[in-house]
């Protein structure tokens, strides 16, 4: 396995922790008594995400001719 191959797979994984904490402080900010700190945990992480997923795209693009392997 490539450097590559294991920085995409550290990118894919930041990324679905990060929007999944995202969900759940949204989940918590919209369920129970709506505390203002999970409303940044969710704002925070789902800005993170899409950081995360705008670099992934850049990264595959940058090093398209580099394989897998």
């Amino acid at each position: 396995m490539s450097l590559k191959a294991i920085h995409v797979l550290f990118i894919v994984a930041s990324t679905v922790l990060a929007l999944g904490f995202s969900g759940w402080g949204f989940n918590n900010y919209f369920s129970s008594e709506g505390a203002a700190a999970d409303l940044a945990y969710g704002i925070g992480s789902a800005s993170a995400g899409i950081g995360l997923v705008v670099y992934g795209c850049y990264f595959l693009k940058k090093l398209k001719n580099i394989s897998y392997l």
